[in-house]
């Protein structure tokens, strides 16, 4: 896990300098480079395209852009970092002195040393964002702006990676690829749901995965207005986001609070130990809001590590590649794979010898457990999973009632199965 720590924080390293926005090259290139490690189904959809309530915006793109001072020395300048440009700022390009620029600064008093990150999607605008002690710095005089931008008729782009399972059911990994330089927010969840759709693909899983890599908002509900006829087969899905920083994971739960997904992911963190939270749902936060709106209500949860806004480096130039730890995307991606291996085991069995405790022994079944560590253990497995087989109780509520190991549990039901005693 390391080493995959490693790899992942090189992903995002690679990723950081494009300049992401809900449209535009920068998703286009972002998604060419995930690419490189999953097989992607890209998809372009116009602009105008009516989906859901909403409608596909202007693509924008963003060549150069910069402030120049009185002496032509540019002090914010997009090359830099793609935060300094007011993410789809139409294009200008003007002379005006500083006391009529101010209104299109953007800045953050309360840290004066860091860059925000700012938007204006949806009203036509133009800005710039740069530090507090960088404006406080600047002489009075004539300025030069210049934002080399497009804003026209174009596409949203958003891609899929299908990991196919035993059954057409499915579960979606969604992250965001709309924010530009942020490491931890979201290229980190993009590189965990990268190197969790590799890892998945070494086996066979029970599930079909379904890995959505899209713009906030608007992907996420284009997604669902060009799947309609899909979203019953969604049976379980978790939102990515914040996934590298050295904070503890918190869990949000879906909107029905009591999803699969939900139990999944609390019996997983709480019997790994790590320091979490499990939070209930709230109609906002990143696109789980989108999944769990009502005419929806899909098992949709969200894992992060530190939730959005909850450290000071949030949208801020701070949140750079130095922000976000290999072990600490290695971590996140570890509790995906616990969860998905409870889920893809999870099921509810039938006691086909449901009146008295049929006699194991004779089956083989003791036998089998001869010289385990674990022997009583697997036992126990073995008789609450007949106990708790009536067709309502699925493995993990066996795991949970009888304070048993789910591997433990799923071990048992498989031996149990195998010997015709009970079946899925």
């Amino acid at each position: 896990m390391t080493a995959v720590g490693e790899e992942m924080h090189a992903l995002v390293e690679r990723m950081y300098p494009l300049c992401r926005s809900i449209t535009g090259d920068g998703v286009r290139a972002t998604l060419d480079i995930v690419g490189e490690y999953v097989p992607l189904q890209v998809h372009e959809v116009p602009t105008g395209t009516r989906v859901l309530d909403w409608t596909v915006p202007q693509e924008w793109n963003v060549r150069d852009a910069y402030v120049a001072d009185p002496a032509g020395r540019r002090v914010v300048d997009f090359a830099a970092s793609s935060l300094h440009v007011l993410g789809y700022s139409v294009p200008v390009s003007a002379t005006m002195p500083l006391s009529e620029l101010r209104g299109h600064l953007h800045t953050l008093p309360e840290q004066p040393e860091l860059v925000p990150y700012r938007t204006s999607y949806y009203k036509p605008e133009w800005g710039f964002c740069l530090a507090q002690e960088t404006l406080d710095a600047l002489p009075d005089g004539e300025y030069e702006v210049r934002i080399d931008s497009t804003l026209a008729d174009g596409h949203l782009t958003y891609a899929e990676h299908v990991v196919p399972g035993q059954v057409a059911d499915e579960v979606i990994v969604s992250c965001h690829v709309c924010h530009p330089s942020l490491a931890n927010d979201n290229l980190a969840g993009i590189a965990v749901a990268t190197f969790l759709a590799r890892a998945l693909a070494e086996g066979t899983p029970y599930y079909t995965y379904r890995f959505l890599f899209a713009p906030g908002t608007i992907g996420a509900i284009t997604w669902l207005a060009r799947n309609e006829e899909r979203i019953g087969q969604v049976k379980h899905g978790i939102v990515l986001a914040c996934a590298g920083d050295r904070g503890g994971l918190t869990y949000k739960r879906s909107r029905r609070g009591d999803a699969e997904i939900d139990r999944v992911m609390r019996h997983v963190l709480e019997a790994s130990g790590r320091p979490h939270d499990i939070v209930g749902f709230t109609p906002y936060g990143y696109d789980e809001r989108q999944f769990c709106s009502p005419g929806f209500d899909l098992g949709v949860g969200s894992l992060t590590r530190t939730p959005y806004a909850g450290y000071p480096e949030y949208h801020t130039s701070a949140d750079n590649p130095d922000f976000v730890a290999p072990e600490a995307m290695a971590d996140t991606l570890a509790v995906c794979r616990e969860a998905f291996a409870v889920l893809d085991r999870n099921r509810r069995y039938l006691n086909l010898s449901p009146y008295g405790e049929p006699q194991l022994g004779r089956r083989g079944l003791y036998d089998a457990l001869g010289g385990r560590s674990d022997t009583k253990q697997a036992q126990m497995a073995m008789l609450w999973v007949l106990n708790l087989s009536d067709g309502e109780h699925d493995l993990l509520d066996v795991a949970e009632r009888s304070g048993l190991p789910f591997d433990t549990v799923a071990a048992a039901a498989d031996a149990l199965g195998a010997a015709g005693l009970i079946k899925a």
